[in-house]
């Protein structure tokens, strides 16, 4: 007993057990109306593009977040100009904004001599949160929460068919920018626990898994909750035995459970279709 509550006795692992927990439920949330709109790139997008402002934001002696959020928006409303004004897809021009900003941060981040450690923006540093970044993450959780538990039935009905959003008096611009928002809060918030690079696991797989396990929106946010709140504490939990890095166990352990889902559906799919 004394072996398996080991983790529970460290400063360092108590921190990284709370980030956990307070950044898996507004990626959870958010992953459900990712998924049910189409956005996974658009996650990937903006967690790869804050990487040149959080760059520049320790060049100009700015918060980190505050660069990484305003780097987020820029993604944002560049991807929404350009895809509104061109022939060219969404889905392309994400690819070459985010791609384009994320090389932008490596080119200013070599260029410059910071004492920012590259590894823990991009990979995140949960063994070494402190204070102020639970106090952060928590502020920004709790703000995307409230939001999206408020506003949950607009954003299905924007999310599954925008045109009747419109026809119903809903703001649908609105909710498209406070979507984006949204998401880009959400990863600010990751930045500390799972970096950029892995931010995108919890902002995707949560919903991805609840999608194929319920029929419901209301199921699907709770099921995602549960199964991104099971992964995080599971994750870093079992990191500290398999002396690994926290946030690449939750992402495996949030892979298994996606796959574990897509099984139970195939056979579920088959044994309907030979009934």
């Amino acid at each position: 007993m004394d072996m398996l509550l080991m983790p529970f006795q460290f400063p360092f692992m108590q921190n990284a057990f709370l980030i956990s927990a307070i950044v898996a439920v507004p990626t959870a949330l958010l992953s459900c109306f990712l998924v049910l709109k189409g956005w996974a790139l658009m996650g990937d997008a903006i967690s790869h593009a804050v990487l040149p402002g959080i760059v520049l934001a320790y060049v100009l002696g700015l918060p980190l977040i505050l660069g990484a959020f305003a780097a987020g928006m820029v993604t944002a409303a560049a991807t929404g100009y350009l895809s509104e004004n061109s022939r060219v897809k969404q889905d392309t021009v994400m690819g070459v904004v985010f791609s384009g900003m994320f090389g932008l941060g490596l080119v200013i981040y070599v260029s410059l001599n910071t004492n920012v450690h590259l590894d823990h923006i991009l990979f995140g540093n949960m063994l070494g949160v402190g204070a102020e970044d639970l106090w952060t993450a928590g502020g920004i959780a709790a703000v995307v929460v409230v939001a999206l538990l408020v506003k949950w039935r607009d954003l299905m009905l924007h999310a599954f068919d925008p045109a009747q959003a419109q026809a119903s008096g809903l703001p649908v611009g609105l909710l498209h920018y406070g979507l984006l928002t949204i998401l880009s809060l959400t990863i600010v918030a990751t930045l500390s626990a799972t970096g950029l690079i892995l931010a995108v696991g919890l902002l995707i797989a949560p919903g991805a898994t609840a999608f194929l396990l319920v029929r419901r929106l209301g199921a699907m946010l709770w099921v995602a909750v549960v199964v991104c709140l099971i992964s995080t504490l599971g994750g870093t939990y079992a990191s500290f035995f398999l002396d690994s890095a926290p946030a690449p166990t939750i992402i495996l352990i949030l892979t298994a459970f996606f796959v574990a889902a897509f099984v139970r559906r195939t056979i579920l799919v088959r044994r309907a279709t030979l009934a």
